[in-house]
C-alpha cells in the first residue's frame, strides 16, 4: 500500500543553505468503478480508501444505508504487468440498488452544470434534510473546534499540506477525522466512515473543515444530512444560498473566539459580543 507520506531532498534556504529531506503529502490517482465500470477518477492521499469510495457515492445521492453496498475491494492487477497500485476500487452495489447516471455528478468542476442547476439537483436528490435537526450549539463549543480538528491532524503535523474534516457531536468531541489533499475528499472519507458504520443521517452533528466552506462541500454535508458546517475560511455564496434553502447552520471565518455566521443562527447560543451583524463577509475583527 501506498505510504500517506513521501520523503524528498529539497535545498532549504533560510539565513544559511542546507540540504535535508522534507516530508510530503502523498498525492495519487483513484479510480473508482462501479460494478466493474469505470465511475470517476479522483486525486487523493492514500489511505481510507473504502470510506473514500463509499463517501463519494453518498454524496452522489447513490446510496443511503450500509446495505446498498455489497463489497468494496481493490482491483487485483492493476498495471498491465499485473502489479498492484492499490489505486484502483470496485464497488459492488446491493442487488436493486440502481446505478447513478454520470451526467449527475454535479459536484465536479467540469460537469458543465450550472449553479442554479446544481441546486435543483441537490434538491431531487438528497434523501434527508437538515431543516428540522434540533441540534443547539455553545459559543465555546464551536470555537473550540478549530483547535481540536487541528490536534486530531497526525499528518498535517509532518508535511503542513492536509485539508482535514472533523465530525463533532453537540458537546464538541470528535467522532471521525480524516485528511487528505483535497478537501472534498477529506469529506466523503468521512461519509464513507458513517455509511459504513450505519449511521446515516447524521444528526445532530457538527462538520468542521479546515478550508473554506465551498458549494461542494455544503452539498455534500446536505447528502448526509449534517445540520451543521463549520469552517476557518470564507463560505462561496452559492454555498450560503445552498445552506439556507436546506435549513443548514453554515459558519465561516471561525478563528479564536470570532465566526461569521451565514445561516441558520437559530441553532447556535451565542452572546451579542461576537458582532455578527458587522463583519460584511469579510473575517471578523
Amino acid at each position: 500500500m501506498s505510504r500517506v507520506t513521501i520523503k524528498r531532498p529539497i535545498l532549504r534556504v533560510r539565513d544559511t543553505t542546507t540540504r535535508r529531506f522534507d516530508s510530503l503529502a502523498a498525492e495519487e490517482p483513484l479510480e473508482i468503478r462501479l460494478d466493474g465500470t469505470p465511475l470517476t477518477l479522483t486525486m487523493r492521499t492514500p489511505g481510507d480508501d473504502f470510506d473514500l469510495a463509499a463517501g463519494f457515492l453518498v454524496s452522489e445521492g447513490a446510496v443511503g444505508r450500509a446495505a446498498d453496498v455489497a463489497a468494496i475491494r481493490y482491483c487485483a492487477g492493476a498495471l498491465a504487468d499485473g502489479t498492484q497500485t492499490y489505486n484502483v476500487l470496485d464497488v459492488r452495489l446491493a442487488p436493486g440498488v440502481p446505478h447513478p447516471e454520470p451526467r449527475n455528478f454535479y459536484t465536479t468542476s467540469s460537469c458543465g452544470v450550472c449553479g442554479k442547476a446544481s441546486l435543483e439537483a441537490v434538491r431531487t436528490v438528497a434523501r434527508w434534510t437538515p431543516r428540522e435537526d434540533p441540534i443547539r450549539l455553545s459559543r465555546q463549543t464551536i470555537t473550540a473546534l478549530p483547535d481540536r480538528l487541528r490536534s486530531a491532524q497526525r499528518v498535517f503535523d509532518r508535511t503542513g499540506g492536509l485539508h482535514a474534516a472533523g465530525l463533532f457531536s453537540p458537546a464538541g468531541e470528535a467522532m471521525c477525522v480524516r485528511e487528505d489533499v483535497g478537501r472534498h475528499n477529506a469529506v466523503d472519507k468521512l461519509l464513507g466512515w458513517a455509511l459504513r458504520g450505519d449511521l446515516l443521517p447524521l444528526r445532530e452533528t457538527v462538520l468542521m473543515v479546515s478550508g473554506r466552506a465551498s458549494f461542494e462541500l455544503v452539498q455534500k454535508a446536505v447528502m448526509a444530512g449534517i445540520p451543521v458546517l463549520a469552517a476557518v475560511s470564507a463560505p462561496s455564496s452559492l454555498a450560503v444560498e445552498l445552506a439556507a434553502e436546506e435549513g443548514m447552520t453554515l459558519i465561516g471565518f471561525l478563528r479564536g473566539e470570532s465566526m461569521n455566521v451565514y445561516a441558520g443562527e437559530h441553532r447556535l447560543d451565542v452572546t451579542p459580543a461576537t458582532g455578527l451583524g458587522s463583519a460584511g463577509g469579510r473575517s471578523p475583527g
